[in-house]
């Protein structure tokens, strides 16, 4: 057997493979895939963005704690009686 039949084997063997292991968990339309692949990465688009999201929130919430902190030390440096 020559290096190109070799090759030609283990490709056809490594297609054929992929095939069944696709079959056995669901995907044996292509059309299906197709579409099953899309949603999957449409769904990680949207948890991507909704981690960006949450991360903000929480920056921000924390920043506005903060600046309120300094305001409130301030108001009570600032305005209250100091004997």
């Amino acid at each position: 057997m020559t290096k190109e039949e070799m090759a030609n084997l283990i490709e056809q063997s490594a297609e054929l493979g992929a095939k069944k292991a696709l079959r056995d968990i669901g995907f044996s339309d292509d059309d299906a895939l197709l579409s099953d692949v899309s949603e999957l990465r449409s769904l990680l688009d949207s948890w991507r963005s909704a981690k960006r999201t949450v991360g903000k929130t929480i920056v921000q919430a924390l920043t506005t704690l903060f600046l309120a902190a300094l305001m409130a030390g301030a108001y009570f440096n600032v305005f209250t009686d100091k004997q």
